[in-house]
């Protein structure tokens, strides 16, 4: 048995769903696609896959198993990339999806310092403030924040994402500063349609968990509405510190909870499938880690203070 093939075959079925679709996507039989999952069962000593009429399901063995074969999967395409063309210039076009906020702010930029190093390639930023469907529409590469993420989606983390409850100063001069997250409970939450909905979650400074139901007279699923509600005294919001470090610092918001940390996201590239990856595409991932990982605008707030260059002091000193 080709234990790559089968192991390929494998990951294919799960990321389209059936076997039919593997087959379509890999230019295989049905045949093939199901004697090779069969053939990697026999393999691994257990049944990989529930199936049914309707849908494929994967069984404990196959949760198991799914991540050292996309593994193994992504190691030989990176082999084949490699041995092809080392050193041939990047070319084509990569769809790339964000929201609004992200794309705005944050991921133009980059795109843009990204193609300048890569003239022969082209990017479609696609701005949709909604969770896109990768394959129905196309999508190369999708940007999302999120606490957690479906297990059998493909995605690199790019960095942490911090958030801080703030509010205007005029806000809490009439309504007063909340010290404890179970005030906010009583208060006007501008609350973002995909991300904390309902409940706003934080650590405490004994590190306990702390969960808190929120709501308001407003809520939207674009944080920059939410940012610019906030400025205009609509309430308490809860925002990446990305996107509310410029006016917190212009003092158009302030912070409140001290002590308390809001829940924690992550910033994630995430893609349909590592097979037949564009070497262009993988550039680009490796490209966003690099730029994303040592950004300190995604930090916490207020950010840590700037350490002093105790060798160039001494050297003016001198």
């Amino acid at each position: 048995m080709d234990r790559l093939k089968a192991m390929q075959v494998f990951v294919a079925v799960v990321e389209g769903g059936s076997l039919s679709a593997a087959a379509a996507a890999m230019d295989l039989s049905r045949p093939v696609v199901t004697r090779c999952v069969a053939e990697l069962e026999t393999w691994a000593g257990a049944r990989l896959l529930h199936r049914s009429t309707r849908r494929l399901t994967l069984t404990a063995a196959g949760e198991a198993l799914l991540p050292a074969c996309r593994q193994v999967v992504e190691l030989a395409d990176s082999m084949r990339v490699a041995a092809v063309a080392p050193d041939a210039a990047l070319s084509g076009q990569i769809r790339l999806s964000a929201s609004h906020s992200m794309g705005q702010t944050q991921l133009a930029p980059v795109v843009a310092a990204f193609v300048a190093r890569h003239p022969g390639v082209s990017v479609d930023l696609v701005m949709a403030d909604r969770t896109v469907n990768l394959i129905e529409e196309r999508i190369d590469l999708a940007i999302r924040i999120a606490v957690e993420l479906d297990p059998n989606l493909i995605a690199r983390r790019l960095c942490d994402c911090h958030s801080v409850v703030c509010a205007s100063p005029a806000w809490l001069a009439s309504r007063g500063t909340p010290r404890h997250p179970a005030e906010l409970a009583k208060a006007n939450c501008l609350t973002h349609s995909y991300f904390g909905k309902s409940v706003w979650r934080f650590q405490g400074p004994d590190g306990a968990p702390e969960a808190v139901a929120v709501g308001g007279n407003i809520s939207a699923n674009d944080a920059m509405t939410l940012l610019a509600a906030a400025r205009a005294g609509a309430g308490v919001a809860m925002l990446p510190v990305v996107l509310a470090a410029p006016a917190l610092a212009a003092g158009e918001l302030v912070a409140v909870l001290e002590g308390w940390t809001p829940q924690l996201a992550g910033v994630y590239a995430v893609y349909a499938s590592r097979r037949h990856m564009l070497p262009a595409l993988r550039a680009l991932l490796d490209f966003l880690v690099e730029r994303f990982a040592g950004d300190p605008a995604w930090g916490r707030w207020p950010p840590a203070p700037a350490v002093p260059d105790r060798r160039r002091e001494s050297a003016i000193e001198k």
